[in-house]
């Protein structure tokens, strides 16, 4: 469907210059979007006749609900066991330490 505009391009598939994994994945949904990001030319938007169907009653389509996640719960850092807190401390200034070693190692070697 491209503007409530209705195709049948099974038999372009094979033809179409993009793959038919792009024509398959625009099936049973609105390809407007997608049909008009590409940037086809006017000579694309002529054969599109060829493979008219019909058009889709707007009234008898369901109206998109809009996600919404689910509520997470806030993160209280007050909550931090005191020992995580430290490791957060000590582990990169560890690192840094072993990088430092290793590299003070290398060079006296």
């Amino acid at each position: 469907m491209v503007s409530v505009k209705v195709y049948d391009v099974t038999k372009f598939l094979e033809d179409h210059p993009g793959g038919d994994a792009v024509l398959l994945s625009a099936t049973g949904k609105d390809a407007t979007d997608d049909f008009e990001d590409v940037g086809h030319s006017s000579t694309a938007k002529a054969m599109m006749d060829e493979f008219y169907v019909g058009e889709i009653d707007t009234s008898t389509v369901l109206n998109k609900t809009k996600y919404t996640p689910p509520k997470q719960p806030h993160y209280n850092q007050e909550k931090t066991p005191k020992f995580i807190k430290l490791l957060q401390f000590l582990v990169p200034l560890l690192i840094l330490g072993l990088a430092v070693g290793i590299r003070f190692y290398t060079n006296s070697t």
